[in-house]
């Protein structure tokens, strides 16, 4: 049994990625926006999974939410799988929050960070970045190359811990639309397996997954000077160094 906290876990994947790991018996910690979205999960809470509190596009609440979370002690595995299409919150909720969780909580066996198809399309330049998220300076796909991106540094400098970049698929979730074209049962089916079996191929870090097959992602991602750049630049603006970074 593995103790894993799913970020943005009261709807769409992040909901069926912390239910199927309760199904599989694994100790389960969801995470709301508001005391009030934990409502959504109460089954959930009440099958056993724990809950941690905190808005992500706030970076005083992700610092609140990393105490909530090393209060509750060491995670095996974290699905950062919370995220938004907002243009003024793409950074700080898909990048800066999953960035600061990295560098501050107490450090898991595996970290999971969930990407985009569409971090292709994003555009690997820092020129001008505004991470509070006061103006649209990036693109959702910018974003998913930047978490994309995070995950490689992160491989490249803790090689003590399993991390990973998951495309879960343009599912039919809240943000993906009704009329999204993939598969939603098979969205979660990835992290969760990456966050849990012993599989040889799922124990090389720093891969880029879709339905669980490794793909090679944008070039930018394995740029070990791009790695560099994005990480100072969120130290930076967040005042936390990732240790190594």
């Amino acid at each position: 049994m593995a103790r894993i906290l799913v970020t943005g876990s009261t709807d769409g994947i992040g909901r069926a990625t912390a239910a199927r790991l309760l199904d599989q018996g694994h100790d389960v910690v969801v995470h709301a926006r508001t005391p009030a979205r934990l409502s959504a999960v109460r089954d959930l809470i009440e099958r056993g999974a724990g809950g941690v509190v905190g808005d992500l596009g706030r970076l005083s609440e992700v610092r609140e939410l990393v105490a909530q979370a090393n209060g509750l002690g060491r995670f095996d595995a974290v699905i950062h799988n919370a995220g938004t299409m907002d243009r003024a919150m793409v950074l700080p909720v898909n990048v800066v929050a999953p960035y600061v969780l990295t560098a501050q909580m107490e450090r898991p066996d595996r970290l999971i960070y969930l990407s985009s198809g569409l971090h292709r399309s994003g555009r690997p330049g820092l020129t001008g970045i505004d991470w509070r998220g006061n103006r649209a300076t990036d693109s959702y796909s910018d974003s998913k190359l930047f978490v994309t991106t995070l995950m490689a540094a992160v491989a490249r400098l803790w090689p003590d811990v399993l991390a990973h970049a998951v495309d879960p698929g343009w599912v039919p979730t809240r943000m993906g639309g009704r009329s999204a074209p993939d598969d939603l049962s098979l969205a979660d089916l990835t992290q969760v397996w990456l966050a849990t079996t012993d599989d040889p191929a799922a124990l090389v870090s720093g891969r880029y997954w879709f339905h669980q097959q490794s793909r090679p992602p944008h070039p930018a991602v394995e740029d070990a000077s791009f790695q560099d750049e994005l990480l100072a630049s969120l130290a930076a603006y967040t005042g936390v160094a990732l240790a190594g970074g």
